[in-house]
């Protein structure tokens, strides 16, 4: 193995902007050889500020001509599948971001297809990185809990509570904000609870939307409620909404998990005074909560009086989360996580709750 990994990117967003590029540029170990985007001007611009030598507007042809060995997916939903199935086919390791993919056939396509060719896979389900989760996982891990009764989780924003077209609320390109909020939510779920055996839900499209240029309107969720019940026993509702006027706060994530031992509650705030992460917990002989500071270590140099998301990005340009533990993976030769049999895992349960939604059943998930 050499000790650098040549990565294209396929997307430029503003999230690709924020998000990947910096944590690509920012570890020496990746060399970010090429950008594609469908607007060549935008690529360009991307190119130019991040150092970037190749700039295409068909992804098919960077597949063949930019001598990659890594492909970041950071496109709209509807485009991953065929994406992550071209760049397996060439041979390259993928990270795509969340959803993994519109529906679980073809999530599960995906999964089998890296699996067959004994290439690194990672779904892009940032939030089970922060330092915050981390702790909270840790704190579940030990014991803190015991057996868990029920949890929910929560998170909300007022992003699309305008009437402006975003593919992300188009049903042909995307599940709404069951694939974009929801699907974290889901997938902290597993990861903090475990598998999810059946789920009941109510999804809604309030906000009146512009449809896309020439096409006629398919508005997709932009708030969902899911009743959950964990193949452990334990129960749990996970609510998911992009209409939520939350005024200085811009967004807001909430976890609570009851146990056997005791309560964890994890409230994050994404602006006003009171921005950032708080944790609290009570043992079942304890008569009040506490908060249980986020250890120094899980912290990665992050100043914790700094603003929320200079703090947030500097886990991910400094820290082996991410792209860089996907860089990881494929430079020491093991497996990537959360991997793409998450991200199937977490489509599962998206397709089941639009089903029982549709339905008005309690849909069962295989396993």
């Amino acid at each position: 193995m050499t000790d650098r990994v040549r990565f294209g990117i396929v997307g430029t967003s503003w999230w690709a902007d924020f998000m990947h590029l910096p944590a690509l540029t920012s570890d020496p170990r990746i060399e970010l050889a090429a950008i594609c985007g469908r607007n060549r001007a935008v690529a360009a611009e991307l190119a130019e500020k991040h150092g970037i030598p190749q700039v295409y507007t068909d992804y098919r042809e960077m597949l063949a001509r930019g001598d990659l060995q890594a492909l970041v997916i950071a496109a709209p939903d509807d485009l991953h599948y065929q994406i992550a199935m071209d760049a397996l086919a060439a041979g390259l390791h993928v990270l795509c971001e969340k959803p993994l993919a519109m529906n679980a056939t073809d999530a599960r396509a995906m999964y089998e297809q890296a699996e067959m060719r004994g290439l690194k896979h990672m779904t892009f389900f940032s939030w089970r990185w922060l330092p915050y989760f981390q702790y909270l996982h840790e704190l579940i891990d030990g014991g803190y809990l015991g057996r868990c009764y029920e949890c929910q989780l929560r998170f909300i924003g007022g992003y699309a509570r305008g009437g402006e077209y975003a593919w992300r609320f188009d049903q042909r390109r995307a599940n709404g904000i069951l694939g974009d909020l929801g699907s974290h939510l889901i997938d902290l779920a597993h990861w903090l609870v475990g598998d999810i055996a059946s789920v009941s839900a109510h999804v809604a499209a309030f906000v009146e939307r512009a449809p896309e240029p020439g096409q006629p309107p398919t508005p997709a969720n932009d708030a969902a409620m899911l009743l959950v019940e964990f193949a452990n026993g334990a129960h749990g509702t996970i609510q998911a909404s992009a209409v939520a006027h939350l005024a200085e706060r811009d967004m807001e994530q909430q976890v609570v998990l009851h146990g056997e031992l005791g309560t964890l509650e994890l409230s994050v705030a994404f602006g006003g005074a009171a921005a950032g992460p708080t944790i609290r917990g009570a043992r079942h002989d304890q008569q009040s909560f506490e908060t249980l500071e986020i250890p120094a270590r899980l912290l990665g140099g992050a100043d914790p009086g700094t603003p929320f998301f200079d703090q947030f990005m500097t886990f991910f340009t400094t820290q082996p989360i991410g792209v860089r533990l996907f860089a990881d993976a494929i430079l020491a030769d093991r497996p990537a996580a959360p991997s793409f049999y998450d991200g199937l895992k977490t489509q599962q349960v998206i397709d089941a709750a639009l089903e029982s939604h549709q339905t008005g059943r309690r849909v069962a998930i295989a396993r």
